[in-house]
């Protein structure tokens, strides 16, 4: 027994040692996860002009004329009047070829999710203003609204007062609140698919 405790007292000095090399570990620095929202948090994700919100954006189309700008676009739009997310009374509106102007409206279904038992989305209301020149169109997304929960209780909100940094975003501006972020997030990939889909069709090689 004797022989066990002295032993014994002849490892602790060992075991503290080993449980106490902590300087011998490789230091490392905390690595910051990435935002999931951070697109969506960016500053001017939603730009304002003269009160409203309005995402604007010059799609370059090297070597093509107005008219052929106007015509592919003109295709575009009117295409998607006919999508199955839309609704009723979407339209081109305004089609003028001397100018090369095209003024469009949509009513149509953003869905946030979407599953066996539930179905949350909203009616997403909006216009599209198209001006095109010699090898570049400007394309502006405005008049945004939205009616959500139409079938039980409906609620109507204009995007100046809902998916705007005021609306939305956190004192700290580190995270979307849950109900408008979800309005402001769809918005905004909405918007980008839209002006990614025009830019390829006035880019396309022939």
């Amino acid at each position: 027994m004797k022989k066990f405790l002295i032993s014994l007292l002849l490892a602790m000095p060992l075991l503290a040692t080993a449980q106490d090399n902590t300087w011998e570990r490789i230091e490392t620095e905390p690595v910051e996860k990435d935002n999931p929202d951070a697109k969506y948090l960016a500053e001017n994700a939603i730009p304002v002009i003269d009160g409203k919100v309005c995402f604007e954006t010059t799609i370059e189309a090297p070597g093509k004329s107005a008219s052929e700008i106007y015509s592919i676009l003109h295709k575009q739009l009117e295409k998607m009047t006919k999508e199955p997310n839309q609704i009723e009374n979407s339209i081109v509106a305004v089609k003028d070829s001397a100018k090369h102007a095209l003024g469009a409206v949509f009513h149509e279904w953003l869905v946030f999710k979407s599953t066996a038992l539930s179905l949350d989305r909203t009616q997403f209301n909006y216009q599209i203003l198209v001006e095109c020149s010699k090898g570049k169109a400007n394309v502006r997304l405005t008049r945004i609204t939205y009616d959500y929960d139409t079938d039980r209780d409906p609620l109507h909100y204009a995007a100046e007062e809902w998916i705007t940094d005021k609306y939305a975003v956190n004192k700290a501006h580190t995270k979307l609140y849950p109900i408008s972020g979800k309005f402001r997030r769809k918005t905004i990939d909405r918007k980008d698919f839209i002006f990614n889909k025009f830019n390829t069709l006035l880019n396309e090689k022939k």
